[in-house]
């Protein structure tokens, strides 16, 4: 079940994934648009607030102008000249309100309204928060945005040198000027962002159509080397992180040839390792059977040539179905406590009767107690691998030293020898599978050339390490480092 919403996720996200050319255009295009809409917002709302400003200027001066012509003319008196005005003053409000498409009131000092452009509410009372305050001496003007307009209040005066107010005039004006200006502003605003925009999509999916370059031509090589060309240069170093990407693809394409050729080496290998022994039970067994009364002696030695061959067999079966079990996931693994100073001892005890044949001292340097988590069969596997290589390619009458150390993270065992070491230019191969520097004296010994291998998967296993420091003819030593505590 799992496998299979795996299997349509991915489907989908293959479907629905986003290509890095489109992101890179998308975000180009924003970064470029939205400084420029946002400032164009701020500029429209500070001309639509500069627009404002100078009309509620010009509206408050029309007001005192007029507000001074009714105080000059007496319009709020009852005597001859203000009567004689009043028709030319009305006429001049009348225009003025027809220019700002407003209105003007004039109140008493009563709150009545004397006059009204709109001559709907002449007689009736006008009482507002404005008009109090301007009894009280003090001009003021406002603006309505919701219903768009503006509001200028100022006293009227008797025309006495005390100056007392004789009434209020409002005169509102509306501003749908202004926001047809802004409108027709906005427009072309919106025009110039349009144009803007376009121009700016075209920039930026050619900038980055011009920066994929070498992303196109890395994944066109790659798609080549796909196709099987390993040995295509996919090496691009436009950029910096296209250099790098190629190296490091070359470096697995490298890694994936040299897997490549170490399976077929390998399968080489089992082939010939598996054959040879087959072989010679073949020969042993025709030689037999072409020979007639066949002396005991010699039927005895061919038939122990014949187990040796089955004991070699089974060897190489053996060790391959190891290193099987090696290559399976760490959940193999059966990890307890093991005190290490006497698991080296009880391998090397089971190892003296094959050193003693060989005529090759085993000494056991414990320098302290050592108790670790680790896989004691696996662990002992690989410890018993090492002494018993430094016992099989060691010179007579040599020696074999096993050391146990230990810090407060890591436990180390060397396995030293003094026997036949191994050149330089062959140490980097040592572990590989069925690598053997000497193959002649390899097969004598019995060796199916894996013991190595397996060792190294057992330290890999155990999240340690394994390094070899040899010269020929000089000897060689094995040195582990294995964790006191496993990680999992």
């Amino acid at each position: 079940m799992k496998n299979i919403e795996k299997r349509v996720h991915w489907q989908w996200r293959q479907k629905y994934s986003v290509t890095l050319y489109g992101l890179l255009v998308v975000c180009l295009v924003l970064f470029g648009m939205i400084p420029l809409v946002l400032g164009n917002q701020a500029q429209l709302r500070s001309i639509r607030q500069n627009e404002t400003d100078s009309y509620m200027i010009e509206v408050q001066n029309q007001c005192q102008v007029l507000s001074s012509k009714l105080t000059r003319f007496g319009y709020l008196a009852a005597d001859s000249k203000a009567n004689s005005q009043k028709d030319i003053l009305d006429s001049e409000m009348l225009t003025v309100a027809d220019i700002y498409n407003g209105r003007i009131v004039v109140v008493n000092k009563d709150y009545r309204i004397v006059r009204d452009t709109f001559q709907q509410a002449e007689g009736k009372f006008h009482i507002a928060e404005q008009i109090i305050r301007g009894f009280q001496g003090e001009s003021s003007s406002f603006y309505n945005k919701d219903k768009h307009y503006l509001a200028a209040v100022v006293p009227v005066y008797d025309g006495t040198q005390d100056k007392h107010i004789e009434g209020m005039m409002i005169l509102t004006a509306s501003t749908e000027s202004i926001l047809a200006l802004m409108d027709s502003a906005a427009s072309r605003a919106n025009l110039v962002q349009l144009i803007f925009g376009l121009l700016l999509v075209i920039a930026a999916a050619v900038v980055v159509k011009l920066i994929m370059e070498p992303f196109a031509a890395l994944q066109r090589k790659l798609n080549h080397v796909a196709e099987g060309a390993l040995d295509t240069d996919i090496i691009i170093d436009t950029y910096r992180e296209t250099r790098g990407i190629s190296q490091a693809v070359q470096r697995t394409l490298t890694r994936l040839k040299e897997a490549d050729q170490t399976r077929q080496e390998f399968v080489s290998n089992v082939s010939h390792e598996l054959k040879t022994p087959i072989t010679s039970i073949r020969v042993l067994a025709d030689s037999l059977m072409g020979m007639e009364e066949v002396p005991v002696e010699l039927y005895r030695e061919f038939m122990e040539d014949i187990s040796d061959e089955i004991d070699r067999e089974s060897k190489i079966i053996d060790d391959l179905l190891e290193l099987v079990k090696m290559d399976k996931a760490e959940s193999d693994m059966h990890i307890s406590p093991v005190q290490i100073n006497a698991l080296v001892e009880q391998i090397l005890k089971r190892l003296r009767p094959i050193a003693n044949r060989k005529k090759v001292e085993l000494i056991l340097e414990s320098i302290r107690e050592v108790t670790a988590d680790v896989d004691e069969m696996k662990l002992s596997l690989a410890i018993s691998n090492l002494v018993e290589n430094a016992i099989k390619y060691n010179v007579e009458n040599g020696w074999v030293r096993v050391t146990l150390d230990a810090d407060h993270k890591f436990f180390y065992i060397k396995v030293a020898d003094c026997g036949i070491g191994v050149a330089e230019e062959y140490q980097d191969r040592i572990f590989d599978r069925f690598y053997r520097v000497d193959k002649a004296r390899s097969r004598e010994s019995g060796g199916s050339g894996l013991g190595l291998s397996i060792t190294r998967s057992v330290v890999l296993m155990h999240k340690g390490a394994i390094k070899l420091q040899s010269r020929e003819g000089e000897g060689s030593t094995f040195t582990l480092r294995i964790p006191l505590n496993y990680i999992f």
